[in-house]
């Protein structure tokens, strides 16, 4: 007896119970971007390593206003070299160190430099207005202690965490290796895209799509294929793509139709069926299975059911393998904008416009929601998931999102 359709988040669990991460690797600091973090990293030293201004001025000690001569200059890059004096100021420019004995700095556009006889020759001094205990001073440390646990492993590095990194001078980390992905569509009317279309022909997309989205989760895409309807040629190219990558995903030719050799073709490679069918609309024919450390994703044909199962299920592997740490999926609620008719027995993923409203965030449907509909995905911010029960869930509702991204 064929296995019940499960829920998206059973078939989550069960591909996250496969996914292990891949052993980590070194990574130059400017290849990081996009990587993820596979170490904790402390800093060793403080942030700001000196107490430094804020302001281009002078750097002089807290108390009342008054005329004090100008002995030295503190530059970016540059110390002063001396110690502050009562009755002295250090000029001193934005990001240099404040001098020994200096408390405070007031900002040139408060101040008044004159000459010993007003005429600002040699011998200056300059009026400083009241200052108080650290104004405009950026203290050591502010930032980041010496010590201090800065970003934990499984932390994907955006533009900020490569930015702190360098900070802490870090010229390489260690990373998740990328997962390597192999990409294969089934079906005799499928061509290449630069190709003539021939009677009953169509323009494959699939290969193109789940490649994109490999490459966004942070894989690299080792193999793209075209196979044929027949059981040799599937069983041939599963076969050559397991040996490939560490992540098989196959779009159509996973359901039960005369033509469809997929499942079959897997079963005589030795993979190991987790699931097959989820209580997803679209995305039923969904099948997931494992051989060795490869995991392998049969996804249904039509082009936004591919798209969809991808980015719920073979995405989540991905960034699992890479080393992600964070729970599955960017969650966030809206409401909808325009009422939507459940499935009875099936959950839905909605392709849906984003605004952002006083009121806070609404979604709106694409459009047709149809599963050849792929200009459905076109503008989509989000997927919302609409469960499954009688009526519609009407348009104010609140509605749980996946962000697409």
């Amino acid at each position: 007896m064929a296995e019940a359709l499960i829920d998206v988040a059973t078939a989550r669990a069960r591909v996250l119970a496969e996914a292990r991460p891949l052993a980590p690797e070194p990574v130059d600091l400017v290849r990081a971007l996009g990587r993820v973090l596979a170490e904790d990293v402390a800093s060793d030293l403080d942030l700001p390593p000196f107490d430094a201004s804020a302001m281009d001025g002078f750097a002089t000690r807290a108390g009342p206003a008054e005329a004090l001569e100008i002995v030295g200059e503190s530059r970016a890059g540059h110390p002063a070299g001396r110690e502050l004096g009562a009755g002295e100021a250090i000029r001193i420019s934005t990001g240099a160190v404040v001098p020994a004995g200096a408390q405070a700095v007031v900002p040139v556009e408060r101040t008044r430099v004159t000459g010993p006889d007003g005429d600002g020759e040699a011998g200056e001094r300059v009026r400083v207005p009241v200052r108080a205990v650290g104004e405009h001073v950026r203290r050591a440390g502010e930032d980041v202690r010496a010590g201090d646990a800065v970003m934990s492993a499984g932390t994907r590095l955006g533009p900020a965490e490569v930015a702190v990194l360098a900070a802490l001078g870090r010229a390489e980390v260690r990373c998740g290796v990328r997962p390597r992905v192999a990409v294969l569509v089934t079906g005799d009317e499928l061509v290449e895209p630069s190709a003539a279309l021939g009677p009953g022909q169509i323009r494959d997309s699939n290969v193109h799509a789940m490649a994109a989205q490999a490459e966004r989760a942070g894989a690299r895409v080792v193999g793209r294929a075209l196979v044929r309807d027949e059981l040799e040629a599937t069983v041939s190219a599963l076969g050559e793509a397991i040996e490939l990558a560490d992540v098989v995903c196959v779009s159509g030719g996973v359901s039960v139709g005369p033509h469809d050799h997929v499942k079959p073709a897997l079963a005589r490679l030795g993979v190991r069926e987790r699931f097959w069918g989820v209580a997803l609309k679209p995305g039923k024919p969904t099948w997931f299975g494992v051989h060795g450390s490869t995991l392998v994703f049969g996804l249904p044909g039509n082009p936004v059911s591919a798209m969809v199962t991808f980015h719920l299920f073979a995405r989540i592997a991905l960034e699992r393998l890479a080393g992600v740490a964070e729970a599955p999926g960017v969650r966030a609620v809206a409401r909808l904008d325009r009422a939507v008719a459940r499935e009875p027995r099936r959950d839905q993923a909605v392709r849906c416009r984003l605004e952002a409203r006083p009121d806070g965030w609404h979604a709106a449907p694409t459009g047709p929601q149809g599963s050849h509909v792929l200009t459905s995905m076109l503008q989509a911010d989000a997927l919302a998931l609409v469960p499954a029960g009688q009526g519609e869930l009407a348009a104010g509702e609140p509605v749980e999102l996946e962000l697409l991204r």
